[in-house]
């Protein structure tokens, strides 16, 4: 990928005047979800937040991962096409791939849980709630689970987008072999900045991932047999053991600490445990390592997500009379 020196330069000092002593108070929402608001559904459908919340504490107990799950699902909505629930549509065409079939997407799980959430929700609201504030909600229900409490909150009032296309999940969805430069470029071209790039990284401190998916990195990273010298030794001689037999097998992307949404995941960066190339890139950068220094602290890290979660949320939504309201969520009406 080309990257444009200028503007990540200007990006890069745009950065620092925000960042300033760290203390993160300069991120609170984007401009294009105003339309959003947090009792959206207050009159319309009031028992729509219980019922969401309930589903997913239900399932939560049966499956340690499903906040990882439902929170990839929701980065995975939101950086194609905004936050529109495009995410779960099937296809209708043997020509047009949809976002589902697109491969960064292919081990995208916990579907059941939204079906399940939408059948319950229509009973009690039809075509009231969207799939896209649904998707938008367990997310948050789900990582917040453990807490006892709501991590961050949740604006309401987004609507169901109609198109759905492979293609622009591939163009839009970060990698997890991409360098810092093209980690902040696709991110600045969401309306996020760096400090968002690195608080919402954080969501690596929770589920698995598959070995083939960091392969090169382990056993042929230059085309020579090696191993990107970037990770510690020690740390990948352990997932290498693992991930020779079978690249099916499946790996912890945050050691000893994946159950758990915590700090975790930051101390193991600055110990070159990062499990991706774009983990590790957070530390090879002077501004977004001081953001991951600061993140070990879990006030910081805790308050800074939410505020990204927020704002990732809100960005490219549909509001108003704008998509619609789907009566199942993998179907347009």
């Amino acid at each position: 990928m080309k990257t444009n020196t200028s503007f990540l330069l200007f990006a890069t000092v745009l950065v620092v005047v925000l960042i300033g002593t760290l203390t993160f108070e300069v991120c609170d929402g984007a401009p294009h979800g105003k339309a959003l608001k947090l009792k959206f559904y207050d009159k319309t459908c009031p028992k729509a937040q219980q019922i969401i919340k309930t589903v997913v504490e239900d399932n939560a107990g049966f499956d340690p991962f499903l906040g990882a799950l439902l929170l990839r699902m929701h980065y995975h909505d939101c950086f194609v096409r905004g936050c529109d629930g495009s995410i779960l549509l099937d296809p209708t065409s043997k020509t047009q791939q949809v976002e589902l079939q697109a491969e960064p997407n292919l081990s995208l799980l916990g579907f059941d849980v939204i079906d399940d959430i939408k059948t319950q929700v229509e009973a009690a609201c039809p075509q009231t709630v969207s799939c896209a504030d649904i998707v938008a909600l367990v997310a948050r229900d789900a990582i917040s689970a453990p807490f006892g409490r709501q991590m961050w909150k949740v604006p309401l009032g987004r609507r169901d987008g109609r198109v759905s296309r492979a293609s622009e999940a591939i163009a839009n969805l970060p990698s997890a072999s991409s360098n810092f430069s093209a980690l902040l470029q696709l991110f600045v071209h969401k309306g996020l900045n760096i400090i968002d790039l690195v608080a919402l990284s954080g969501a690596h401190t929770v589920g698995i991932a598959h070995c083939d998916v960091i392969s090169r990195r382990l056993f042929n990273f230059t085309g020579k047999g090696d191993t990107d010298p970037s990770i510690d030794p020690t740390y990948a001689k352990s997932v290498k053991a693992h991930c020779s037999a079978n690249s099916k097998n499946i790996v912890e992307m945050d050691p000893r600490s994946s159950f758990s949404f915590d700090t975790h995941y930051y101390k193991n960066l600055i110990q070159k445990r990062g499990l991706f190339e774009s983990d590790a890139s957070l530390v090879g950068n002077p501004f977004s390592a001081k953001l991951v220094n600061q993140f070990q602290n879990a006030d910081a890290f805790f308050a800074q997500f939410a505020k990204s979660m927020k704002k990732m949320g809100a960005m490219d939504v549909l509001a108003g009379n704008q998509g619609e309201i789907r009566k199942t969520c993998h179907l347009r009406n």
